[in-house]
Parts: structure tokens; C-alpha cells; sequence
């Protein structure tokens, strides 16, 4: 039995926060119905055709999942959604702000009926202030969280390779459900929770925050370097390829300089004693160790540095992750199904004991809509009805 087998959530989603969401509820067992639009379905369907005509982001987020197409304009359709509640443990949304209250599915008009519903609504900004009714996008609230000012190199700020604004209210949407539920099995009432992309965000950018507190000036930007460690980041070897390495303490720096970049002089180089002057001086330090390196391949480097005792890394690119040696030996891929064929997919982060976790198909647009609304008892009649009046 998986942790959440039993667990029922209904979910008004779309793009990558809440999908996000709500298939890690699914991989511990949930049963997740997303209700989608008739004809389109979620946008994030469309964003590219890169895994065999299927969308790259679509087919990381929405595994396991029942797709039921229902245009909520229709007249009959928010009687079907609450057919869908009666019995539903959660009910997730990050629809625009305001159309959950338009549509009446709101918490504070669903808590009148339904007592043990958890809600969670997922919003750029959160439900009220004066942001809040203001479009929000993955990039935008990393620009608006301070993120691009401390990332990229100097006059050219970089976003993040992935939908980090996204992921990390998705996953403060996920944990905050996991304890709702725990909650609820002491109190039997549910309750709503709100979560906002730009809080999600900033609570990750803790650091940075802390470090620029009254007034201080900001961590610069460094690429792909430590913006306030040194030597922390990647360095050129002599074959060409990078290697990326950091270093914590003055214990380590003393076996850097000792056993890997050769100097033992450095040590007590009054430039480079203390992380805080390395830092100050590390165009010198970075000229000094890529000299260093000059002569030596990536391989070589590494050894030195494992023999060292220094945490390091390969550059990998996505080819290199997909044959990661660690992932293949923890076997941690499977195959998951799509409407175009299987495809390979990364169990979740946590090694289960016992259960695995679910790692059920990608649903078509409305694939189990049929299946759906004849278990909430509509007939034939009534279904082909409204198939013909594109209300599914």
C-alpha cells in the first residue's frame, strides 16, 4: 500500500507549478483527476513536440495522472465538478486570479460543503496585496525574487536553466498538502492553503537576503563560481573539458595547495589565507590554478582532487545525465507510458523500503473522461449529449 493510496484530489491546473504538485501526490499514490479544456487541454501540452511529438514538460509533470475534459462555462459542468468533490480529498487550482470564486469553487464557499476538503490554491503572488491580480511567469518571478541579480556573470544577469519559481511552489504546495492531510486525520476538517511563486522563491533566496541585511552589499554575480567561496566552481583542464570543484575549510585548502595544485607556498600566501582574502584576490588564485591545471587533463585533475579529499564534478551535459553511472547503478530509471509509446523516467527522489512508487501512463487529452462521468453515475445518453454540446 502506498502512502497515499485512497487519497482523492481534483485538480484545475495547468503549466508547471501545480502539475508538479500534484504527480508527486500521484507517485505516493494519489488518485489525481485533472480537469482540462475540451479541444486544447493544458497549454503546457503544446509547449514543444521533443519526446516523440509529446511535450517535454507536459510528460515530466503529469504521469499517473486521469485526464477529464469539462468546459466549465457549460451549464451542467460545475455539477459535475462537484460530483467530483463529494468524495475528494484535496482540490488543487492555479487558475488565473478570481476564477475559482467566479466558478464558485472557491474555500471559503466549498468549506460550507464539504469540511474535510483541503484546498490549495497555487498563484504567482498570492491571494491578496496588490500584486495580485498581476500575470506571473517562471522568469518573471525570478527577476521579481532578486534571483537574476545574483545569477549569471557581471552585466549579463541568467535565469535558471529550469522552471526553478515553479518547482519550488510546487513543492511547497506538495508538502504543505502532506501535512494538511496529517491534520486533518487529527482534527477530520480541512483547511486552504495559499501559495505564492514569489514567497516560494524568496524563501530560497534566504541566503543571499541574509548576506545583503542593512544595507551590505549584495553577492555579486560569478557564473558558474561561488559568488563568496573561493576556489569554488569550474576550472579549465588542459584537455580542454572543465572541472568543477569547492573547497570549504582551511583544512582543504591547505591539501589543495599541497596536493593538487602542487604549491604548498600558497598556503601561507598572505593574498590567499583565509576564504575571505582568496575571494578578494581570486582573479590572481583563478590564473594561478589554471596554470596549474595547464598540463594536466580533466581525469588527472579529479584523481589529485579525490586523492585530496575536495568535492568535485564533471560539467555533464543532459547526454551525460542520461547514462549517469550513479542513476544506472542505484537503478533509478523505469519506463512510464504515453499516448506516443513508453518512455524512460526518473524515479522520484527517496528509496522506498517496500512500496515502489507509482509510475503509471501519461494521459491523452480527456482519456478517462467517459471512464469518469459514468462512475459519478451519468449514462450514455447523457455523456453523448454532452460530447455534442462540447461541454467534454
Amino acid at each position: 500500500m502506498r502512502p497515499l493510496q485512497g487519497i482523492k484530489v481534483v485538480t484545475f491546473e495547468h503549466a508547471i507549478a501545480a502539475p508538479f504538485c500534484t504527480r508527486q501526490l500521484a507517485d505516493l499514490g494519489a488518485r489525481v483527476i485533472k480537469i482540462e479544456r475540451p479541444g486544447t487541454g493544458d497549454f503546457a501540452r503544446n509547449y514543444d513536440e521533443r519526446v516523440s511529438g509529446l511535450a517535454s514538460h507536459f510528460v515530466w509533470t503529469n504521469r499517473s495522472k486521469e485526464s477529464v475534459t469539462l468546459d466549465v462555462k457549460h451549464p451542467e459542468s460545475i455539477d459535475i465538478v462537484h460530483k467530483l468533490l463529494a468524495d475528494a480529498d484535496v482540490f488543487v487550482q492555479n487558475l488565473a486570479p478570481g476564477a475559482t470564486q467566479r466558478l464558485g469553487l472557491d474555500y471559503d464557499t466549498l468549506k460550507e460543503r464539504y469540511a474535510r476538503l483541503i484546498v490549495c490554491d497555487i498563484s504567482g503572488y498570492g491571494s491578496d496585496g496588490p500584486m495580485r491580480d498581476k500575470k506571473a511567469y517562471d522568469l518573471l518571478i525570478q527577476s521579481e525574487a532578486g534571483f537574476l541579480s545574483i545569477t549569471g556573470s557581471e552585466g549579463a544577469p541568467a535565469k535558471a536553466g529550469c522552471s526553478i519559481a515553479d518547482i519550488a511552489a510546487g513543492m511547497y504546495g506538495y508538502t504543505n498538502i502532506l501535512a494538511a492531510l496529517i491534520e486533518r486525520g487529527r482534527t477530520g476538517r480541512g483547511k486552504r492553503i495559499d501559495i505564492s511563486m514569489l514567497e516560494s522563491m524568496v524563501e530560497w533566496m534566504g541566503y543571499p537576503l541574509y548576506y545583503a541585511i542593512d544595507g551590505q552589499t549584495p553577492p555579486p554575480r560569478a557564473g558558474a563560481s561561488h559568488a563568496t567561496i573561493f576556489p569554488y566552481g569550474p576550472f579549465p583542464a588542459g584537455d580542454g573539458k572543465t572541472v568543477m570543484l569547492g573547497l570549504q575549510n582551511e583544512r582543504e585548502w591547505k591539501k589543495f595547495c599541497e596536493i593538487v595544485v602542487r604549491l604548498p607556498e600558497l598556503h601561507d600566501d598572505e593574498r590567499f589565507c583565509a576564504n575571505s582574502r582568496r575571494t578578494q584576490h581570486r582573479e590572481e588564485l583563478m590564473h594561478i590554478i589554471v596554470d596549474a591545471f595547464a598540463s594536466l587533463t580533466a581525469a588527472q585533475v579529479i584523481e589529485r582532487l579525490e586523492e585530496a579529499g575536495i568535492a568535485n564534478a564533471r560539467m555533464n551535459d543532459m547526454h551525460d545525465v542520461w547514462k549517469h553511472e550513479q542513476l544506472e547503478a542505484r537503478h533509478r530509471w523505469t519506463q512510464v507510458d504515453t499516448p506516443a509509446g513508453s518512455i524512460p523516467a526518473l524515479y522520484p527522489p527517496g528509496l522506498l523500503s517496500t512500496d515502489e512508487p507509482r509510475m503509471d501512463a501519461v494521459p491523452a487529452l480527456g482519456q478517462h473522461t467517459e471512464a469518469v462521468l459514468r462512475e459519478l453515475g451519468l449514462d450514455s445518453e447523457t455523456i453523448d449529449r454532452l460530447r455534442a454540446e462540447n461541454a467534454i
